[in-house]
C-alpha cells in the first residue's frame, strides 16, 4: 500500500446562522480525515460570513474503498464561558 499526502485548502463559509445572544458568532473549523484532526483558527468577528483561506495537511493511504477518504469538515462557534456550539458539518 502507498501514502500520500491530501492538503485541503479552507477558504471561507456563507450564510452561517448567528447563535449568539449577544454579539455575533465566532466561527471556527475542525476537520477530520479518520484519526487525523485540524482546527482552524478563530474567525472573531466575522459573523455569519468568515473567511479563513488556511491550507490542512492529512497522510492518506492509496488504494483503499470509497468510505476511507471521507473527510469531514465541523462548522462550530467560539463561546468563552460555555461549550462551544454546533453549526453544522460537511462531508
Amino acid at each position: 500500500m502507498a501514502f500520500g499526502f491530501m492538503e485541503v485548502h479552507l477558504v471561507s463559509a456563507k450564510g452561517l446562522q448567528d447563535t449568539d445572544f449577544l454579539g455575533n458568532i465566532d466561527p471556527y473549523v475542525v476537520a477530520q480525515y479518520k484519526s487525523q484532526e485540524h482546527e482552524s483558527s478563530v474567525a472573531q468577528g466575522k459573523g455569519g460570513n468568515p473567511t479563513w483561506n488556511e491550507k490542512f495537511t492529512f497522510k492518506v493511504e492509496y488504494p483503499g474503498n470509497r468510505d476511507q477518504y471521507k473527510l469531514i469538515l465541523k462548522i462550530m462557534d467560539k463561546d468563552t464561558f460555555t461549550s462551544d456550539d454546533f453549526l453544522g458539518q460537511a462531508m
